[in-house]
């Protein structure tokens, strides 16, 4: 370790002197306390570190040590069912250790460095091993099986591997190929590096989230980017714990970076309470939670994203479907220009660094459905959803452009649909999504051949709808024509018996993408049916009325087993209640 000192300070950025041979992200420790920092800049011996950790009470002339070591994570059994903060430290250790407020400087392994592990070997000594190859596993919880794979650039024939239980820093194997490498429970990964794949797959496969409005109109693919703005109680938060809860992926890993601590607490009091409703396990047995308040300093809100993402990569190596959530990225954008802003850097847009565009590319780039680096083709995928928090609800500014120049799903929060009591708020008219027409040979294979033109006539009808609103406010309804009245009642069944949601009914707060089907050829079924009877002079009025047009409206809350006959039902009263209508107008 090479030592210097504290030449300046302001804020969470600090100016060190004689940090001979340091090099860029290496990690310091700083002060008597020994709080943590990154090395952001080098100018001869001069070293702009940013600290992790409140920097009150250092002063200039105390020492700064480098540790050599760029910021890097453990990843091994155990990180599933963890809660960390930005820079993986154990919060549920640290408050253990440090009550309900987290000493400075205090540096916990991510791991519990005692428990032990029951590894399982797949391989057998004197077998030739590659990079990316799994030689063993851990069951880490009692849904998800660890991977223990052979450290990237490592080949060679195994001289050693055992069989037992271990602790994440015990060598169960070993290879041999002209240099010896010893390969533990657990390895470490430098957190602003992403992991390399083998190659990336075209996004072909939906991600399905149970979410009517997300699945049907706005679907996002599995390794695919999405992007979730809306102002303040239009419902971001819980849109992403419905997805964390119910989206088809292995696991989930979910940062709150920079939110109110109130928020947070609910998202830790929640979790780790909610049940995996196809396992009926809990669900943080697949989950990791990085929890990073607004109120926690400045530079560890800048790292928590790389924490989480790297964490995802490590299991998506293992073949696994990762969905990482982060809320929100908008505060996460808020520290780098508190940090440009104290490197005395060049403001872009209102304020933000001029790099805040390539560093959300970074980021979303680090996604994607890909071959990993392995012997036999393993395929994992890693989903990214950044909810944006826009002052205002204002998606010009900076943040939310950027973020929708580099993600291919707009999921557009409107807070007056909120105010109404439409959940999920989402938006029909804003919000698009660019993965739909690529996974339509998905849609008819698993779905129906008539799904994409499903789709795109109720979105049609709705765009309609909009359009009518405005002569309806000039002229009001009644003076409509009768046809005009028609697409109005179709768009608002499509509004209210299929888009609203709720999280909280148990029938209603998944549906699969089978009932919705049903559920939408059901009411543009009706709708057509209702178009041709007004063309024969029957009034909407009259068609509302029908039997079959509330029971329409009973289909969200019917047990999926149960759709497919209640449809059946449904549209053979259809049938015999507008050939009724037209037998009676005859008359």
């Amino acid at each position: 370790m090479t030592d210097g000192i504290i030449s300046r300070i302001s804020g969470p950025v600090v100016i060190a002197s004689g940090l001979e041979g340091a090099q860029m992200y290496d990690v310091v420790r700083i002060g008597e306390m020994g709080l943590v920092g990154e090395i952001i800049r080098l100018e001869g011996n001069k070293a702009t570190v940013q600290v992790y950790e409140d920097t009150t009470g250092l002063r200039p002339g105390e020492k700064v040590i480098n540790t050599k070591r760029p910021l890097s994570m453990q990843l091994g059994p155990g990180l599933l069912t963890s809660i960390y903060d930005g820079i993986q430290r154990p919060l549920d250790v640290l408050r253990e250790q440090s009550g309900d407020f987290i000493s400075r400087g205090k540096v916990i392994p991510a791991l519990d460095q005692t428990k032990k592990w029951e590894f399982v070997p797949l391989k057998k000594k004197g077998d030739h091993v590659s990079q990316g190859e799994i030689i063993g596993e851990v069951q880490e919880t009692e849904l998800i099986m660890h991977k223990i794979m052979v450290p990237y650039n490592v080949e060679g024939d195994l001289t050693e591997i055992s069989e037992g239980k271990f602790t994440v820093n015990d060598i169960v194997a070993t290879v041999q190929n002209g240099v010896k490498t010893d390969i533990g429970l657990s390895s470490w990964w430098t957190v602003r590096t992403p992991r390399p794949v083998l190659r990336k797959l075209p996004p072909e496969e939906p991600l399905l989230t149970g979410q009517r409005v997300l699945d049907t109109f706005f679907p996002v693919a599995k390794g695919g980017t999405a992007a979730i703005p809306g102002p303040f109680g239009s419902g971001k938060t819980v849109t992403q714990q419905q997805l964390a809860k119910w989206a088809d992926s292995n696991v989930i890993v979910y940062v709150g970076c920079g939110e109110r601590g109130n928020e947070m607490t609910e998202v830790l009091s929640t979790f780790p309470k909610l049940e995996d409703p196809k396992s009926k396990r809990p669900l943080m047995e697949r989950t990791i939670l990085v929890a990073n308040t607004s109120n926690m300093p400045v530079a560890a809100r800048e790292a928590s994203i790389y924490t989480g993402i790297t964490m995802g990569e490590y299991y998506r190596d293992m073949g696994y479907g990762v969905a990482l959530m982060a809320d929100s990225t908008s505060r996460w954008a808020e520290a780098l220009r508190e940090i440009s802003g104290r490197l005395e850097e060049m403001p872009g847009e209102e304020g933000y660094p001029a790099y805040l565009g390539r560093r959300l590319a970074e980021f979303y780039e680090r996604g994607g459905k890909a071959v990993v680096i392995s012997p036999e083709g393993r395929v994992g995928s890693l989903t990214l959803v950044g909810a944006v928090s826009p002052p205002g609800g204002d998606f010009s500014e900076p943040v939310s452009q950027n973020t929708l120049r580099v993600t291919r799903v707009f999921w557009a929060l409107d807070a007056s649909l909120a105010s109404r009591r439409h959940f999920p708020s989402i938006n029909w008219l804003t919000s698009y999504s660019l993965y739909a027409d690529g996974m339509s040979e998905w849609y008819k294979t698993n779905v129906a051949a008539g799904w994409i033109a499903l789709r795109k006539e109720a979105l049609e009808i709705l765009q309609k709808e909009s359009e009518l609103q405005e002569i309806v406010q000039l002229v009001g309804y009644d003076a409509l024509p009768e046809p005009e009245k028609g697409v109005l009642d179709t768009a608002r069944s499509i509004r209210e018996d299929y888009l609203q949601q709720s999280a909280y009914d148990e029938v209603d707060t998944y549906t699969s993408i089978r009932k919705q089907f049903l559920m939408l050829s059901a009411i543009l079924e009706f709708g057509k049916m209702e178009a041709d009877t007004i063309k024969k002079g029957i009034s909407s009025a009259k068609i509302g009325s029908l039997e079959s047009r509330k029971l329409i409206s009973k289909i969200k809350w019917t047990k999926e087993d149960q759709v497919e006959q209640l449809v059946k039902e449904i549209k053979s009263a259809m049938q015999q209640e507008f050939a009724n209508l037209l037998t009676e107008a005859s008359r």
